[in-house]
């Protein structure tokens, strides 16, 4: 353990999200590793750009999972209105690294959607 709590592999996210684009072909990306990926740019820099819209991390033995240990990045190229995802090669060593790059993500989203989601909480108070 990492101390990340629970480990990202351990999150059930609801539903699904298809890899690629159904109007495309092509839009999918396979890496060897996270190293490969950082190292790639395809979804590096600006967030406004690529917006990571979800996340999952597949593990052998969680959630049904029976494949290779992958995280599947899906993302919105919002200029251009493209969906495409990201298939990344994983091991439990990569998690803080991942978490920390989520949290950058994550941050971004809730920046969009700060002026109404802070008025929710306000609400529920």
């Amino acid at each position: 353990m990492n101390g990340i709590d629970p480990n990202l592999w351990e999150i059930d996210h609801p539903y699904y999200a298809a890899e690629g684009n159904h109007y495309a072909v092509g839009h999918h990306n396979r890496y060897t590793s996270w190293r490969d990926f950082n190292a790639s740019m395809l979804f590096a820099g600006d967030r406004d750009l690529n917006l990571l819209y979800r996340w999952d991390w597949h593990k052998l033995g969680h959630h049904g999972w029976c494949g290779a240990d992958a995280l599947y990045l899906y993302f919105i190229l919002q200029r251009k209105a493209i969906c495409c995802s990201a298939e990344i090669a994983i091991t439990d060593a990569d998690e803080a690294e991942v978490h920390a790059w989520l949290q950058e993500c994550a941050s971004f989203m809730g920046s969009i959607w700060e002026p109404v989601h802070d008025a929710t909480v306000e609400a529920k108070r």
